[in-house]
């Protein structure tokens, strides 16, 4: 829990420091650079449909601060969904889901937003929608948001951290 909170802080910070990013109404980055993160989110995508787990190692940026919050497989211990942190945990986290059986990501690319809170730091944000049976999900698409923070190292845009958020269902309402 103290990791998650760690990361939630950092997460929160980087926010901090947007209105001083945008004090100017202009994105620090160009609309080639937010192409180019667009495209990385793309592949990241048709990575994980592959299950090419190696692939989306290069990805991530390699640093025990790079985190991933997804569905636990024990509840009891971790809460319904947490985090991971590191590049071994993210591995070993992304393996276990991806040996749980078929996984599918089909992502909304018409409401893919991608913005630059720094020159060197990056934010993207899309509904998704995952097919997925890791820690006793059914196995049938269900609606996520999939919230990535990406971070500029030696020339290339590196996943920092990785949130797949379940989209609770719409309550009925009664009339």
């Amino acid at each position: 829990m103290k990791k998650l909170v760690a990361g939630l802080m950092v997460t929160l910070s980087t926010l901090a420091s947007l209105p001083a990013a945008m004090a100017a109404d202009q994105d620090p980055l160009s609309a080639q650079t937010r192409e180019l993160i667009r495209n990385d989110f793309i592949h990241l995508a048709d990575l994980a449909n592959k299950h090419d787990i190696k692939g989306i190692h290069d990805m991530f940026w390699q640093s025990p601060s790079a985190m991933l919050v997804a569905k636990s497989a024990n509840p009891q211990v971790e809460g319904n969904w947490s985090a991971v942190w590191g590049n071994t945990a993210i591995d070993q986290k992304l393996s276990d889901i991806a040996q749980s059986g078929p996984v599918v990501l089909t992502p909304d690319l018409t409401k893919l937003k991608v913005v630059g809170v720094t020159k060197d730091a990056a934010q993207s944000y899309a509904p998704v929608t995952i097919t997925v049976s890791y820690a006793g999900q059914d196995g049938k698409p269900k609606p996520f948001l999939l919230i990535h923070n990406w971070l500029k190292v030696n020339k290339e845009w590196k996943i920092a951290s990785e949130i797949i958020l379940p989209v609770p269902p719409t309550p009925v309402v009664k009339s």
